[in-house]
């Protein structure tokens, strides 16, 4: 098996309870995951003994759950607790990446109705060492022909694990040869990519697209958080593809990218095709903000 990083073939996995082995990882197949992708997950990063935005990635979970109407669901304490016991059984305090997922459970037989589900959920916390998924040196990026979903169909605020949606997407990036792909609304401005929140500069300005159609993320939230603290003016607003390619610079955001400039969409290099200097401050501001208002792991 080739892995990114040969220390993830020993890993242990939380799952419903137990902390096991890589390889016997495994959940039903009745659960309501392989079943439906009936499920919600949240990313989190591990800096140097801490995790960054951990009662925001709780709470959404929670959020989602809700709106799905999961039935006995576990706390955010019983979350924490596993979260806490993953890392510390696999050494992590630093350079790490949490996946937690939390399934409707297992069904009493196949089928895609909610009534079959009479155990509980599934919880799912696999910890990897796994360092941002970009590179800080930037990104190529094309707009893929495939929608983001607007809430008249599936609101984005749920953070579910149904994502066919984001992988066509990224099958035309795949196909394009290039790093990622920009997802537009149902009215063509921009939305996000594939797998992070996207903001532009403008004039000085750092703007990113409404979540209406994309996910409020929680990295996007430090952002706006950092900006509003150094006095770095920004907004929420519609964004097309014009103002995106004649943008000074363009960044992406998020739990496994934190923040990646873009030098190239469909073709136009941005700005002088290097990172910015906005992009490259708040790079460092919310590394340092992410590690400052993380929570403490508890050995």
């Amino acid at each position: 098996m080739n892995l990114p990083d040969p220390r993830n073939l020993d890993i242990v996995v939380f799952v419903n309870g137990e902390l096991v082995p890589r390889n016997d990882a495994k959940v039903s197949v009745f659960d309501s995951a392989v079943q439906g992708g009936d499920a919600v997950w949240e990313g989190l990063r591990v800096y140097r003994g801490r995790i960054a935005a951990l009662d925001g990635h709780l709470q959404r979970l929670q959020d989602s759950a809700k709106t799905l109407a999961f039935e006995a669901v576990p706390s955010s304490d019983e979350i924490r607790d596993a979260i806490f016991r993953t890392l510390e059984a696999n050494g992590m305090r630093d350079e790490s990446h949490i996946r937690l997922t939390l399934t409707r459970g297992e069904k009493t037989t196949s089928g895609m109705n909610p009534r079959l589900n009479q155990s509980g959920c599934t919880l799912i916390v696999l910890a990897e060492w796994k360092p941002p998924v970009y590179s800080d040196k930037g990104i190529r990026v094309i707009t893929a022909s495939t929608r983001r979903n607007t809430p008249q169909c599936l609101d984005s605020k749920i953070h579910h694990n149904n994502l066919l949606n984001n992988i066509l997407a990224s099958i035309e990036a795949n196909v394009a040869g290039v790093d990622s792909a920009i997802m537009l609304d149902v009215q063509g401005f921009v939305s996000e990519t594939n797998d992070t929140n996207l903001f532009v500069v403008r004039n000085g300005t750092v703007c990113t697209p409404h979540a209406d159609s994309c996910l409020p993320g929680l990295t996007r939230k430090m952002i706006l958080d950092i900006c509003r603290e150094h006095n770095i003016a920004a907004e929420e607003r519609n964004l097309s593809l014009t103002e995106l390619y004649t943008a000074s610079e363009v960044f992406t955001s998020g739990t496994m990218g934190e923040l990646t400039p873009v030098l190239e969409a469909d073709g136009r290099k941005i700005g002088d095709g290097t990172a910015g200097g906005t992009t490259k401050r708040l790079q460092q501001l919310h590394r340092e903000f992410a590690f400052e208002n993380g929570t403490p792991l508890p050995f």
